[in-house]
C-alpha cells in the first residue's frame, strides 16, 4: 500500500475543475463501476443519509484508489469528529461538514480534523489504521502532513451559518463550500417549493463571498444542463447526479410505463 496524493488537494492547489457523483450504498462494486467510465474524480459518499461500518469505509476507499478516484464523506453534525477521524484514517480524502450553524462550529469542525502538533494545534493523532499499522508506515509528520492535505468543505444550510459567512470564509482550513437550498429554508422556518427565489439569492450570495476570500464552491446539480447557472457566477466544482435519483427516475419513469400498459 501507498500513500496516495490527495486527488482533492491537487485539484484545489492547481485551479481544476471537478467532478463527483453521490451514492447512498456501500458495494464497492459500484464506486468500481463509476470509476470505470473515467468521467469522475471523486464519489460522494452521502453517510449523513444511510448505514455503514468502518470496513466498509476501507473498501469503498481501495474501489476508488482502483480508479485514482477519492472519496468524499459527508457526515452527520452530532458525531463528526468521531466519524471523520475514522474516515480519514480509512483514507477517505475528503470531508463534507453538515448543519454547522456558526464560525465557532466550524473552527472546531476542522480542529478535531487537524493532526495534533504543537504548530497545527489539532485534536486528531496517530492511529494504527491503514496507512499507519503495517509497512509501509508513514513516519508521524508523514501522518500529520497527510491529515492537513484532506480537504474539508462545509454546507452552508443554516440562517445562522448565513449571518456569519464572512467569518466563516476567513476561517483557515475551509476549503470548499455549498448551499444546502433544503436545510436553510427548514432553518428559516419556510417551505422550499415556497421559497426557491429568496434561497437562491442566498446561495449566490454565499458564493460572492466565498470568492471574494478565495474559497471554493461546489453545486450540486442532477442535470448537465444544469452547470451553465453555476458557470456563470464562477463555480467550476460539481456534483453530478445521485444514485436514488438515477433509480427513482427509471422506477417512476419506465415503472409507470409498463404498469399504465397493463392496465
Amino acid at each position: 500500500m501507498v500513500n496516495r496524493e490527495n486527488v482533492f488537494r491537487k485539484i484545489l492547489n492547481e485551479g481544476l475543475p471537478s467532478m463527483g457523483t453521490r451514492m447512498w450504498g456501500t458495494w464497492p462494486f459500484m464506486i468500481e463501476a463509476v470509476g470505470d467510465t473515467g468521467n469522475y474524480d471523486y464519489v460522494e459518499y452521502v453517510a449523513e443519509y444511510s448505514p455503514f461500518s468502518q470496513e466498509d469505509l476501507e473498501n469503498m476507499v481501495r474501489a476508488a484508489e482502483l480508479h485514482d478516484m477519492a472519496l468524499l464523506m459527508k457526515v452527520d453534525f452530532q458525531n463528526r469528529g468521531y466519524v471523520a477521524q475514522k474516515a480519514i484514517a480509512s483514507g477517505v480524502q475528503g470531508i463534507l461538514f453538515t448543519d454547522c450553524h456558526n464560525a465557532d462550529e466550524v473552527r472546531e469542525s476542522i480542529r478535531l480534523t487537524m493532526p495534533d502538533t504543537e504548530a497545527d494545534g489539532g485534536r486528531f493523532g496517530y492511529p494504527n489504521r491503514r496507512f499507519i499499522g503495517f509497512q509501509p508506515r508513514l513516519t508521524q509528520m508523514d501522518h500529520a502532513k497527510r491529515q492537513r492535505e484532506v480537504m474539508r468543505a462545509f454546507m452552508i444550510e443554516k440562517k445562522s451559518a448565513m449571518d456569519e459567512i464572512e467569518e466563516i470564509c476567513s476561517i483557515p482550513g475551509v476549503d470548499l463550500l455549498q448551499f444546502g437550498p433544503s436545510d436553510y429554508c427548514m432553518s428559516r422556518g419556510w417551505n422550499l417549493a415556497e421559497h426557491r427565489e429568496e434561497a437562491k439569492a442566498a446561495e449566490r450570495e454565499m458564493i460572492r463571498v466565498a470568492f471574494a476570500h478565495g474559497i471554493q464552491v461546489r453545486a450540486e446539480i442532477y442535470a448537465p444542463e444544469e452547470a451553465a447557472y453555476y458557470q456563470a457566477l464562477g463555480v467550476r466544482h460539481f456534483c453530478l447526479g445521485d444514485e436514488l435519483k438515477y433509480l427513482q427516475e427509471r422506477w417512476n419513469g419506465d415503472g409507470k410505463k409498463l404498469r399504465d400498459s397493463l392496465r
